[in-house]
């Protein structure tokens, strides 16, 4: 009994720290693309409402067999922009719209690596997402903005995010706010999975 005892206590001190527990409220999700593997570390904790709609979709396999299909690059800063994926809008794929949670009250601000909920509205969010490149400040809640909600950011797989933001794109688009953004070959999702 004392020997096992020991045996469980050695086996604590000799366990790495990477092999420990993630930090509370993070669940990490694995989008396979085309391109390789993107890994997002969602925040339950800090976006409850939003990361657990983005779980919702990753759950319900809504996000396999769809695509990046957006590329918005900043004209003044090279690098700087954003990647944006999902159901494409599709209402056949979606679930109920979601309540806003804004940067101003989960703390999660754009940046580098940062996703967020794509939306036209306030509270229309539903199976869309992007993924900032560089600085995106401008997408953080302000006094009359209500921004948009970030829920995470990319823990591997950043180089694949910048390669899908420089691919050819289409010179029209729906609207005045997406013109020259619509891939000309959209970056297949085949799924995306909770990593265990």
């Amino acid at each position: 009994m004392i020997g096992r005892l020991f045996a469980a206590l050695l086996l604590l001190l000799i366990t790495p720290a990477s092999a420990a527990l993630p930090a509370p409220g993070l669940v990490k999700v694995v989008l396979k693309t085309e391109l390789g593997p993107i890994v997002v570390a969602v925040d339950t904790k800090h976006a409850p409402i939003t990361a657990g709609n983005f779980l919702r979709y990753v759950d319900a396999h809504k996000f396999d067999g769809k695509t990046f299909y957006r590329a918005a690059r900043s004209k003044t800063r090279p690098g700087v922009g954003l990647v944006q994926g999902g159901i494409d809008s599709k209402i056949s794929d979606s679930f109920f719209p979601i309540k806003h949670e804004p940067t101003s009250l989960t703390g999660i601000h754009h940046g580098d690596g940062v996703i967020s909920m794509a939306r036209h509205d306030v509270g229309s969010a539903m199976g869309d997402f992007f993924i900032c490149l560089g600085p995106s400040e401008t997408l953080d809640a302000s006094p009359g903005y209500p921004g948009y909600a970030a829920f995470g950011h990319v823990v591997s797989g950043i180089e694949i995010v910048r390669r899908i933001l420089v691919m050819p794109t289409y010179p029209g688009g729906l609207s005045a706010e997406t013109m020259g953004q619509t891939l000309v070959h959209r970056v297949r999702i085949l799924s995306a999975t909770r990593m265990r």
